[in-house]
């Protein structure tokens, strides 16, 4: 059974991201999952120190920063198979306290550095936003390349957005989406559990320097052509 932890980013407990984190729990269970839903406003999260742009070794989790709530949290995110961020969209982005939480994440991507490996790698994730009007899909985006340089799976159909004054639960697609947010990520988490480590640092980086350069110069002619073509183009422009 898939451990799945839905991280409610919202200081309304009736709103959008209430109802949309409650449907993706719906879809956690349906797939066979456990859902926790932890409301990030019921807990302190500091910013982030950026130590880690003083020393890649200060930073590290549990974080250094020992008095807040984060690690606490930050043990439920390791302990379980995948998490779920749910958001409203603040100037087209997350909220503050998303981010706030996003940004201290990086104590657990930087042990690559301390133990060799990110403690996020092979974690399942997904993301649902919501918005009064624009922003959704900036915030979505920027989630998901973050997550995914921390080495974090997202499955496809793992994202769900509405952007509309109305109630959200007129919004059939929005409803529909988050409901499989939640399977999937409940779904790819069997699946991926257990499968090791995913990114292979140890490679011959010479070898591969090798490939790329050799493959580059039977293609050396192109450049030629291309610098003849330009220089005709702007001969004929000039005339």
């Amino acid at each position: 059974m898939a451990k799945i932890i839905i991280l409610h980013g919202s200081p309304r407990r009736y709103g959008a991201v209430a109802k949309l984190a409650s449907i993706a729990a719906k879809g956690v269970k349906d797939a066979g999952g456990e859902p926790e839903i932890i409301r990030l406003y019921d807990y302190k999260i500091k910013e982030c120190l950026g130590c880690v742009s003083d020393d890649t070794k200060y930073c590290r989790f549990p974080c250094i920063i020992n008095d807040d709530d984060f690690n606490k949290i930050g043990e439920k995110i390791l302990d379980a198979d995948g998490f779920i961020l749910v958001t409203p969209v603040y100037w087209y982005s997350m909220s503050g306290v998303m981010k706030n939480f996003i940004d201290r994440l990086t104590s657990m991507e930087n042990m690559i550095f301390i133990t060799g490996r990110s403690l996020l790698e092979g974690k399942v994730a997904g993301l649902i936003a919501s918005g009064n009007d624009s922003g959704t899909i900036m915030a979505l985006a920027h989630m998901m390349i973050v997550l995914n340089s921390m080495g974090v799976h997202i499955p496809g159909w793992a994202i769900a957005y509405h952007h509309s004054m109305d109630d959200v639960t007129e919004d059939d697609q929005a409803v529909l989406d988050s409901y499989n947010v939640g399977y999937n990520v409940a779904k790819l988490s069997d699946i991926v559990k257990d499968t090791g480590a995913w990114y292979k640092p140890d490679v011959d980086m010479k070898k591969l320097v090798e490939i790329a350069n050799k493959e580059a110069e039977k293609h050396l002619s192109q450049q030629e052509e291309r610098k003849k073509l330009f220089e005709k183009l702007l001969r004929e422009a000039k005339d």
